[in-house]
């Protein structure tokens, strides 16, 4: 009983760590893409339709960004969604 408890608390740190590192990544290339088209974090959720504090927290990986806002920050941006994957 321990060891499977053991087992899921790991997976769970795991995914945890992973999501945090995936977030920070995501966040750094938008911030990237952001700041070569010379915009603004106001500018860039204007564009997408989105708060500009959200538009921060994603970029400092505090936030979750989901597939659709991935999607209209990317076409705000004008750059393919795996280009913000890298």
């Amino acid at each position: 009983m321990i060891l499977i408890s053991s087992r899921l608390i790991g997976s769970i740190c795991y995914n945890k760590y992973h999501m945090a590192e995936i977030n920070k990544r995501v966040g750094i290339n938008i911030r990237k893409m952001r700041e070569k088209k010379s915009l603004s974090q106001e500018k860039l959720a204007f564009e997408a339709s989105l708060h500009r504090a959200y538009i921060g927290q994603i970029e400092r990986a505090e936030k979750n960004i989901g597939l659709k806002n991935l999607e209209i920050i990317a076409k705000a941006l004008n750059v393919n969604i795996s280009e913000l994957l890298k």
